[in-house]
C-alpha cells in the first residue's frame, strides 16, 4: 500500500487479536486510501464484533470512516455489559462450544447448538434470519457479513466462558426452565405420566419431575444435581453482583 500514514492504538482487551507488534501503544499503519476503517480493523485480525468507540485525534468516527493522513486512530474494546438491539435476547453457538450451550440452557437463556457443523454459512444465516447473537472462538467466523450480532468467546475453559457471556451480556437467567439437551421449555410433569421413562430405581427414589415440552426428555433432581446447582447459584450470585 502506498497511501497515507495512520496512528493505531488498541485497547489492551484487543491486544489477543493484534499481537505483540501492535499492542505497544501507538503503532504506524500504511492504508491504501480507500479502505474503511472498519476494513482496517478487521484486516488486523480484530473481528468488529470485539470493537466499541472508535476515535480519530479524539473524535468519534463510525466503522465506514476512511483514514486521513497523520490521524491518530483509537480503537476501543466493545462496552460491558453490551446492550443488544431486539429482545428477547438469544444466543447461537458454534459446534464448538456445546458445553457452553448446556450451561447457558441450564441457566434458562436461549441458546440455539447442534453438535453437527452446519459451516460458516448456514450459522451467519440463521444468526440473522433468528436475530441470535452468534458465538464462536472463530474470529473468520465472527467477520462475515451476514451475521446479526455475534461475540468471540476468549476462553477454552466452558467456567471460564459461561462468566465470560453473562458478564458481557447480562441475560436474563431462569435456572431449571429449559432443556438443556435441546433448547426446549421445560414443564412440571406428573410421575406417573412419565414413569415408562425412568428406571425403577428413579421411580422409587424421586417424586418430583419435570419434561421437555419440545423433545419429552424427562428431568429430575438426580445425582449429578448439586453440581449443577453450583453452577447455578455462582451465576446468580454473579449477576446480583
Amino acid at each position: 500500500m502506498n497511501g497515507p500514514e495512520i496512528a493505531l492504538s488498541f485497547a489492551p482487551e484487543l491486544h489477543l487479536f493484534v499481537g505483540a507488534a501492535r499492542s505497544a501503544g501507538r503503532t504506524p499503519f500504511v492504508t491504501d486510501g480507500a479502505s474503511t476503517l472498519g476494513h482496517v480493523v478487521e484486516s488486523l485480525g480484530v473481528p468488529l464484533t470485539e470493537v466499541g468507540r472508535l476515535l480519530a485525534d479524539g473524535a468519534d468516527v463510525s466503522v465506514s470512516h476512511v483514514p486521513q493522513q497523520g490521524e491518530h486512530i483509537e480503537v476501543r474494546a466493545v462496552e460491558r455489559p453490551q446492550r443488544v438491539p431486539g429482545a428477547p435476547l438469544r444466543f447461537l453457538l458454534d459446534v464448538h462450544l456445546g458445553t457452553l450451550a448446556r450451561r447457558l440452557r441450564l441457566l434458562g437463556v436461549d441458546a440455539a447448538y447442534t453438535n453437527e457443523d452446519p459451516g460458516d454459512a448456514a450459522l451467519a444465516a440463521r444468526s440473522a434470519e433468528e436475530r441470535r447473537v452468534l458465538l464462536s472462538r472463530d474470529r473468520g467466523l465472527l467477520q462475515r457479513r451476514e451475521i446479526w450480532a455475534g461475540a468471540y468467546v476468549y476462553s477454552d475453559r466452558p467456567d471460564d466462558q459461561l462468566r465470560d457471556v453473562l458478564g458481557r451480556f447480562a441475560p436474563t437467567l431462569a435456572p431449571w426452565t429449559r432443556c438443556t439437551a435441546c433448547n426446549g421449555r421445560l414443564a412440571a410433569a406428573d410421575k406417573d405420566a412419565v414413569h415408562e421413562q425412568l428406571h425403577h430405581g428413579t421411580q422409587r427414589t424421586y417424586d418430583v419431575f419435570a419434561q421437555c415440552t419440545a423433545c419429552g426428555r424427562v428431568y429430575w433432581r438426580g445425582a449429578h444435581h448439586a453440581r449443577l446447582e453450583a453452577i447455578v447459584q455462582e451465576a446468580l450470585r454473579a449477576g446480583t453482583g
